[in-house]
This record gives C-alpha cells, structure tokens and sequence, in this order.
C-alpha cells in the first residue's frame, strides 16, 4: 500500500479510495465514494491522527485569549486530533502523495457549542449563499459553505460571547455578511485553525473575484433585508409584470409584503382598552435603546392613534377646566401623526369638527387632501407597475420601511364603538356606532362635506359630495368590499342632509348589497329609518 521515495515511505491517496471500491459504492469522486443511483450518498474515507499536528498549534495559543469556545471544548477539540483525507491539490506534482487535513471532528464541537443565535446566524449565512449568492452563474462555484463556517467561527472567537442575544441576530448577521466581503475584496480567508492558509488562494481571483465583490456589494446595500432575496422567506422570483428577479426588486417586494401582511391589519385591532393602552405606552417609553428610536416612534404613533379615540369627553361646565381638556387632547392628537401621512391630522380635523370649530378643521382636511396623491399606499393594495418603479428611485430606497410609510402611507379611519370624543354624530345611531374602518380619502371628504355644511357654504358641500362620489365609483383608496360599503353609507348620509332621500336609499342598499352583515354594516337599520 506504500510507496518508497527516497529512504521514506507514502501512502498513495488514491490507494484508500480504491482498496474500498464495490458493488454498493462504484463510483469515485475526488475524495468520495458515490453510490450508482444518482450519486446521492457520498462516503469520505480517511485516516485519524489522534495527536494534535504542529502547523495548528497557533489555535492553541490563541484559545488562552478568548472567551469563546469555552475550556472544555477547547480540550476536546485538542484531544479530537485531525483527520487525513485522500485528496490532494489539483495540478500539483505530487498530487497522488498528498492528503488534506481535516479539522472536521473539532469543528462540530465547535459548532455544538454555538448559542441559538449563532446557529440561526449560520444557517442565514448557509441560506444566503445557497439560495441567493449561488443563484448566479457567474460565481456560482466560487464560494462553498465551508468558507460561511470559517466567518463564523472568526466572528465568534473574536467578539464577546454576550453579542450573541436573539435582540442581536440581525447585527450578527450582518457584521458576519461583511466580513466576507472583506475577505473577497482581499483574496484572504485564513483557515481557521492553520491562518498562513489561505483558503482563497488560486480560487478567487482576477475577474472572478471582481464579479463576486460587486455582487456581495449589492446585496449588501440592502442591509439585512438582502436575505429575503431566499425562496425560503419570501417568493421574489417573478414580479406581477413578469420581471425577473432583480436586486433592486427587494425594497418593492418588502412593501409590498407589509401592505398585505395580515398581522398589519390585525394591529388595528388591539388596545382598546384604554389602560391597556396606557401601559403600552409606558413600556416604550422605558426603552433607553437609541439604535431603533424611529421605530419607537412609530408604534407611539400607531398607539396613541388608538387611544385618542378612547380620550373622555368633558362634559363640565367650568371653562378653565373645559380649556385644559380641550389643549391636552390636541396635544394627545398630535403624538398620532408619526406613523403615517394622514391619519393623525385626520383625528385633529375630527377633533376640530366636534368642538364646531368648523374653519380649523377645513384647515387641516385640505393639508391632508394634499396629500391623497396617486402615489400613496394604503392597506392590501397591490402595487402598480408605477409604484415598483417609483420605489426604486435612490431617495425611497434609502429610507427605512417605517420612514416609507411615514412618507407615502394613506393609513385608513377606524371607528371604535365606544369612541365618545372623534366620532362625529352623523355616523351615529341611537347614539351608537360600529367598529368600522374607512378609507383616508373618503374620510377627508366627507368631513369636508360636514364643515361647509355648517358653514352654509352650499357651493362646497356640492363640490365634496360629487368628489366623495367619484373617489367611490374608483375605488380611490378604497382597499376591500366592506370598506367600499362603508363609504357607500358615508356618501348616504351626506345625501340626507341635502334632502336627497331617493339617492340616500339607493346608496344604502347598494351598501347592503356588498357586505350583507348587520353587525358590521349599519345600512339595513338606515334603511329602515327612511321609511
């Protein structure tokens, strides 16, 4: 089995691979054995040296500074020794002569001491090069997940073990994504365990490299949201205009999820208890965290858009008290209007409209009518072939998803049932009225109606109803059925109020006739008041 070179002797590599050919295992590939169906089983043979080997005797000193891995496993993965595997390099004059060295044993100890967030850290990065690095042809063959293993262990012997928090996952991910592409605009991935090899050499180079790092640099100018590029998280493969899948797809796509997301639309339907609420608040407050305060600020907003409607009413007669009541709920209002462009200034028009400051909140609702532009989102809309190249443009692409929508957000009106303070009355009956939610515009319009109504600018109120009309019949920021009936009793309020009892009629049985739910639509009992 030996060969005789001199006065020393070898093992041929190819010698091991052959002794253990057969009918089970026929085929031989590099170091491997693959069985006939497919080559789906690959068996490794190879060699155990039970002694640590002196070339890695630098891991060892440099284990004596770290704090991870921890003494035990050190001593173990010492004690593990290494494996000989028959491969050589390739081209080399004594390739058949040559074994590789395998740390492979130590490096499952070392990964088995991974926290859960080095794990899922790991795996991202596996999932990155899999699903997403690997998907192009040009550098397909460069990058293997040995190399992925390598960062990790890099990162993770040379930070404190306490980074490694759930809190901090999408920091760890992303420190350990550009440390690879450090390591490709250099040409230098040291082993790990023996640093003068560099597992770079002779592979990533010349054009290669230069197309791998443009690569890892677009990717990276997505921030963490690059992962979602994967199959695994999200499906980006086709746009709905049959556009291949392009980086610059991935802001587009993140919108457009957000938009859709059944959590988003569930969000508008918690905290109405208002010490709940309160509670809520104070928990955000407490957060000292200064890396994510917009984000802060746009759940204070969202909450407090809840909570305005669960504000007393003043019912007192001493004016001082009446005044101080009055500036605190404005004061409430305005925390609202963070998370969105309209919804917040929509309430404080509300707010002026039921104190019979008609003039104020005519004020307000043209600002927010200024702001109903084509471009804006609102909740479940399916983005338009505009919008995904409108998203693409550098400035949208450089702000955050909660910037985005504190940009181009229509968020929509929901009506609690037992708001007392925003609630105009026209929406109620009996006094009462349904948990609803109305779109932006339709909103803005019909309180338009409402204050030139009791301006007694008739001119205006015929212009606001035919306005409200027409954002009807569109469907302009209209995202669903039953807010579309909604709207429909909205505009047949309106009608009364004018005497237009046949077009109020029709406009409520149209309502019905879409959303057919007594509980949730209050058309039937508006019907029956007509006569």
């Amino acid at each position: 089995m030996c060969e005789e070179i001199g006065s020393d002797y070898y093992i041929p590599n190819y010698s091991l691979r052959e002794r253990f050919v057969n009918k089970d295992f026929p085929i031989v590939h590099g170091p491997c054995l693959n069985t006939e169906i497919d080559g789906a089983l690959d068996l490794v043979l190879c060699l155990r040296n039970k002694s640590w080997i002196t070339p890695a005797n630098e891991w060892i000193t440099r284990m004596s500074n770290t704090s991870w891995p921890g003494y035990d496993v050190k001593q173990s993965v010492i004690k593990h020794g290494v494996l000989f595997v028959p491969i050589g390099v390739k081209g080399s004059t004594t390739e058949e002569l040559e074994w590789r060295i395998s740390f492979s044993a130590g490096e499952k100890l070392l990964i088995y001491s991974f926290t859960h967030t080095q794990l899922l850290c790991y795996v991202l990065m596996k999932i990155l090069l899999k699903d997403v690095i690997s998907q192009d042809l040009d550098v397909k063959d460069l990058l293997c997940s040995y190399f992925m293993k390598t960062v990790m262990f890099w990162i993770s012997e040379e930070f404190s073990t306490s980074i490694w928090k759930p809190e901090n996952l999408i920091s760890c991910f992303v420190r350990c994504f550009r440390r690879l592409i450090y390591l490709v605009e250099y040409s230098v991935c040291p082993h790990y365990f023996i640093p003068k090899n560099n597992l770079f050499e002779n592979k990533i180079k010349g054009q290669s490299q230069q197309i791998l790092s443009n690569k890892l640099n677009i990717l990276n100018s997505y921030g963490w949201r690059c992962i979602l590029f994967s199959n695994q998280f999200s499906n980006f493969d086709v746009l709905a205009y049959g556009i291949s899948k392009e980086p610059r797809c991935l802001h587009v796509q993140s919108v457009q999820v957000l938009l859709c997301s059944i959590m988003y639309y569930a969000d508008n339907f918690s905290w109405t208890n208002y010490l709940i609420l309160e509670k809520g608040i104070q928990m955000i407050l407490s957060i000292t965290s200064s890396k994510i305060k917009y984000l802060y600020a746009n759940y204070m907003s969202t909450l407090c858009c809840k909570g305005n409607q669960l504000l007393p009413f003043d019912d007192t007669s001493d004016n001082k008290s009446t005044y101080k009541h009055y500036k605190t709920n404005i004061h409430n209002v305005l925390l609202s209007t963070r998370h969105d462009a309209v919804s917040g200034w929509l309430w404080l028009a509300s707010l002026f409209y039921k104190r019979k400051e008609y003039k104020k909140a005519v004020g307000v609702l043209q600002y927010c009518l200024s702001k109903c532009t084509p471009e804006k989102l609102y909740r479940g809309m399916n983005l338009s072939h505009y919008h995904k190249e409108l998203f693409n443009w550098p400035l949208f692409r450089k702000m955050t998803t909660v910037q985005l929508l504190k940009f181009l957000h229509l968020d929509c009106v929901l009506f609690f049932s037992n708001s007392l303070l925003l609630v105009p009355d026209e929406l109620r009956i009996d006094g009462k009225v349904n948990e609803v939610i109305v779109g932006a515009l339709v909103y803005v319009y019909f309180l338009i109606f409402l204050c030139n109504y009791h301006l007694h600018n008739t001119k205006q109120c015929l212009d606001s109803l035919r306005d409200l009309q027409l954002t009807i019949e569109k469907n302009y920021f209209i995202a669903n059925v039953c807010q579309r009936a909604i709207s429909y009793n909205m505009l047949g309020i309106l009608f009364q109020l004018v005497g237009d009892t046949e077009s109020a009629r029709h406009v409520f049985e149209l309502s019905y006739s879409l959303y057919p739910n007594p509980k949730g639509n209050d058309a039937l009992r508006r019907l029956s008041l007509i006569g």
